[in-house]
């Protein structure tokens, strides 16, 4: 799966969406004119852009996400992953646990995602 890139304003207006959805394309104007400081027509060209890259989609003057935050993080960690590390997340977790030590509380939550993986495992 081909990960989406977004630019720091597209970021902030997509949080925009996320945090509001579904919502009205005028309401979304609204908004990002007074988060932002937008103009309409900005707000619906970077609207535009964002729908054609499949995270939202404005149908009748409603704008509804299709790919929620959590399913976007997902993907820009996997692709991440991969092209940072060969895919490997136990080499990306020894990296990143080198230069920030881990919490009792996150070896703990690690820990038991592990467990919960392997319960499942046939």
């Amino acid at each position: 799966m081909k990960t989406i890139g977004l630019g720091e304003a597209e970021r902030r207006f997509a949080e925009l969406i996320w945090q509001s959805a579904p919502l009205s394309s005028a309401a979304l104007v609204g908004l990002a004119e007074e988060a932002l400081g937008w103009k309409k027509s900005t707000t619906y060209t970077v609207l535009k852009r964002l729908c054609e890259k499949g995270l939202f989609e404005n149908a009748g003057g409603t704008v509804q996400v299709l790919q929620t935050r959590e399913a976007f993080a997902a993907a820009q960690s996997e692709q991440f992953v991969e092209d940072t590390f060969s895919g490997s997340l136990p080499a990306f977790l020894a990296a990143f646990s080198a230069r920030k030590k881990l919490t009792r509380r996150e070896v703990e939550a690690l820990q038991k995602l592990i467990d919960e993986y392997e319960e499942d495992m046939p």
